[in-house]
């Protein structure tokens, strides 16, 4: 039984899994999470045939989950960004509603309305110009300024 042998294997192995996880993370948090994502990844495709089948791939596998966790960019969490020195890069945010947020905090009132309906809403701008009372001309230019200042937000943040 193909279970059999990887939990057999697993357990037998652990400590070692372990000191090998460790080595690569040096956090013990970290090399508890790369072993469970390892057994999980092999349990769940179940061709393990041999105890030394599984030995082999187990240490295999652990060896690219660490090696997966290094090269994952690290996250910041939004409240520890100062808005006013954007030096973040936009792939570490996690909520991307937040960097959205961080992104057209530059904007008026009217400008971000006007993104949010065209961009979230998918509203045509005569029915926006109709909406607002304004022209159509002005929620173009609105969009564009909206469109240009997050551009430059965006820039901001990849340097």
């Amino acid at each position: 039984m193909t279970t059999d042998n990887l939990t057999s294997s697993f357990l037998a192995l652990r400590d070692k899994l372990h000191r090998s996880a460790l080595s690569f993370l040096k956090n013990d948090e970290d090399a508890r999470d790369a072993l469970q994502d390892t057994f999980f990844k092999l349990w769940r495709n179940g061709n393990v045939d041999s105890e030394s089948e599984a030995r082999n791939k187990l240490f295999a596998v652990l060896k690219n989950v660490c090696i997966d966790r290094l090269r994952k960019p690290l996250t910041l969490q939004i409240e520890e960004i100062d808005p006013a020195n954007l030096e973040a890069h936009p792939e570490q945010f996690e909520d991307m509603e937040k960097f959205e947020a961080l992104i057209t905090r530059g904007l008026t009132d009217t400008q971000r309305r006007i993104y949010h309906m065209v961009i979230h809403e998918g509203i045509e701008y005569e029915e926006i110009a109709g909406s607002m009372h304004m022209s159509v001309e002005a929620v173009r230019m609105n969009m564009s300024r909206a469109r240009r200042k997050i551009s430059e937000s965006y820039k901001k943040l990849e340097k």
